[in-house]
């Protein structure tokens, strides 16, 4: 009967969020494409990259969850040359991520719905022999079919955020049984350690092996040169300072902006790049800088540009725009000061490790759940700066403006930090092989 319910329940909110769906599919496209895989219809090419079964279904919702799944890949790979994988995605973005990294003989795919007919479709096409779930996206219709196959289960870098542990202990009635089916669970900290156990998982699945995302981030030479010669082109390299806004989400780029403008009176050679975690928002930032006398120059019309030498170096009034995708380990190891969006406007945070890794001076908001052990890590080495609101975020850019030293310092030991906590990806594939693949 708690079956029955949890299906009609989806259904009604798969009707509420159909216009969402729809109007996300104008605005950033993407989500059309390959939307029967999300019934378990899949086609033909992928069909034949599914070939006769037996890859490793490894589910990684968007752009963060992708890359900790291809850091599994390559370990396991490292094992095990002849492993196959299918990768299957939430989001459109993360299907970029995931095209772009991808190469045969494995495939992508798209999550089908938490219904049964959809999930049964979709295993009997894929057939395959392991199923790994990244992080937390927990869908028990999958989970009991994946179960009634004979298929095992893990979960890897398993976190359950502060917003969403009230609520699955609440509803553990409906995730913990099949939480219980799953064999591993590697948890990143033993905060998520305890939250799986009281959402009803078997506390003998459940093992602490730290965070992926220390071995996720790396450094991208071939970005970096790409990104040097435009920067020394619009004068963006020192003695300029550069800062720059990383993974912004609404309300966070006005907030910078403002910072700037007052900073820059202080600060003659101070300098503002703008990265939106969405690209689509552009409008949005050129109108925000518009009402402050700012000019807003896109990446994308400088990657366009015939003759890119005709744009001069950037004055006071001008900042960075950069709407495409894929450019901030290229962009971060340029920057003056990193300030890591997501954690001012809304809860939650965006990936800090990336700036700290190419020893930049970092500063985050307050709202920092999604990276609570990373967070824990990083604070302890004096790695990054965490204010707790806008008047403090100033203050700190005017203190590390004002202080080359400090901010070499606090770069140094970023990079410290982020290279000592790397290893949880090589362990976590040895626990699968011994559990999942029958191996050591």
């Amino acid at each position: 009967m708690i079956w029955l319910l949890y299906d009609f329940l989806l259904v009604v909110a798969g009707l509420i969020m159909a216009p969402h769906l729809i109007l996300k599919m104008r605005r950033r496209g993407g989500y059309r494409e390959n939307f029967g895989n999300r019934l378990g219809r899949f086609s033909q090419s992928q069909r034949d990259a599914f070939g006769d079964g037996g890859a490793i279904l490894i589910h990684a919702a968007s752009v963060g969850e992708v890359g900790v799944a291809f850091q599994f890949i390559e370990a396991l790979r490292r094992d095990d040359p002849s492993l196959c994988f299918v990768v299957s995605v939430t989001s459109s973005t993360g299907w970029k991520e995931a095209e772009r990294r991808l190469s045969p003989p494995d495939a992508l795919v798209y999550c089908p719905i938490d219904l049964p007919f959809a999930v049964a479709r979709a295993l009997d096409a894929i057939r395959p022999s392991a199923f790994v779930m990244v992080e937390t996206e927990i869908w028990p219709n999958l989970l009991r079919a994946c179960h009634a196959r004979g298929i095992p289960m893990a979960i890897v870098n398993g976190r359950i955020s502060d917003k969403s542990a009230p609520s699955y202990r609440r509803l553990r009635f409906l995730f913990g049984p099949a939480l219980r089916l799953v064999r591993l669970i590697l948890a990143q900290s033993a905060l998520d350690a305890e939250r799986f156990e009281a959402a009803g998982a078997n506390p003998a699945s459940i093992k602490v092996t730290g965070s992926f995302k220390f071995d996720v981030a790396r450094r991208n030479e071939a970005k970096e040169a790409a990104w040097k010669p435009l920067l020394a082109q619009l004068g963006l390299l020192p003695p300029t300072l550069l800062l720059v806004g990383a993974s912004t989400w609404e309300g966070e780029e006005a907030l910078l902006m403002d910072c700037y403008l007052r900073l820059r009176q202080r600060h003659p050679a101070l300098r503002l790049a703008l990265v939106p975690r969405h690209f689509e928002r552009r409008p949005a930032v050129e109108a925000a800088a518009a009402a402050r006398s700012l000019r807003a120059i896109r990446k994308s019309d400088l990657d366009a540009a015939a003759s890119p030498d005709g744009q001069t170096a950037f004055g006071p009034d001008e900042i960075l725009l950069v709407d495409t995708t894929g450019e901030m380990m290229g962009l971060y190891p340029f920057a003056t000061i990193a300030v890591v969006g997501r954690s001012f406007r809304s809860r939650g945070g965006q990936n800090m490790i990336e700036p700290c890794l190419c020893g930049v001076p970092t500063i985050v908001g307050p709202e920092t759940q999604n990276f609570r052990p990373v967070m824990a890590d990083l604070l302890a080495s004096k790695a990054l700066i965490q204010v707790p609101d806008d008047a403090a975020l100033e203050k700190a850019l005017d203190a590390l403006l004002c202080d080359a030293a400090e901010r070499e310092a606090l770069g140094r030991r970023a990079s410290e930090a982020v290279l000592a906590r790397r290893g949880a990806v090589g362990v976590c594939a040895a626990a699968f092989r011994e559990a999942c693949l029958g191996r050591r």
